[in-house]
């Protein structure tokens, strides 16, 4: 009788280390898995959609603001790679190089694992049709939300070079704004932030029309505070942020 409860016993203790084991294994196992995802989330893909003053015209793709952010040291505590998508001649409506609009460069750039897409421009949308650039701009905030339904969208109107634009560039502006709060997503008026005018001299090129060297450098600044915000501000499994 005292065998059998001596087994028995034994049995129970046996059964009980076990149990604590596969439990201390189990957790250990959770915190090892835990940790690649939260380090995957870390990183941020951001999608620049843009024209003529985001791809280095005038100076070089390597003098290109996105470029000069994606190096600079005191951006990459980020961990964000930055995807140029922008072309030569681009708008909303405008057709630029390679037959790129800002809606195909959502397209073929934009993917699930994008984290904020920031549109800048486009003056090469003056004089489209009343409307048309709302519409297409519309297009191309739904088409992010298709392809990355958790990334930010950040739209940075077109910018003037002088206190006193043209009527044209401020119905395009207008139609960018009243797309993107339509959108819920960021807008922000270089127009009425007074971008470039004071130092128009020093930043924009011989062309009249895009950065220099100086002018780039500029616009990093300006770009670069804008996205390091929004990746401070939304963390893994962040929600959008509203307009």
């Amino acid at each position: 009788m005292r065998s059998h409860t001596r087994r028995r016993e034994l049995l129970r203790t046996t059964t009980a280390i076990a149990t604590v084991c596969f439990s201390v294994l189990a957790f250990l196992s959770a915190c090892s898995s835990d940790t690649g995802p939260r380090s995957a989330a870390a990183q941020a893909t951001v999608v620049i959609i843009g024209d003529s003053l985001s791809t280095g015209h005038g100076t070089s793709p390597a003098e290109a603001w996105p470029n000069l952010v994606e190096n600079d040291p005191g951006f990459q505590q980020f961990q964000a790679t930055i995807v140029n998508a922008a072309h030569d001649g681009s708008g909303y409506v405008s057709v630029g190089g390679n037959g790129s609009t800002f809606g195909s460069q959502v397209d073929t750039a934009v993917t699930d694992e994008t984290r904020l897409v920031l549109f800048f421009g486009s003056e090469n949308d003056m004089g489209t049709a009343p409307g048309e650039t709302e519409a297409a701009a519309a297009r191309a905030f739904a088409s992010v939300k298709s392809r990355a339904p958790q990334a930010d969208i950040l739209v940075v109107g077109p910018p003037s070079y002088t206190s006193t634009p043209e009527a044209e560039r401020l119905d395009i502006r207008d139609q960018d704004k009243a797309a993107a709060l339509n959108a819920g997503a960021d807008f922000v008026d270089p127009i009425d932030l007074g971008w470039i005018m004071d130092d128009a001299a020093d930043l924009i090129g011989p062309d009249g029309d895009h950065p220099s060297a100086a002018g780039q450098q500029y616009l990093q600044a300006k770009m670069e505070a804008l996205i390091g915000a929004r990746i401070q501000q939304a963390g893994p499994g962040h929600t959008p942020l509203a307009g």
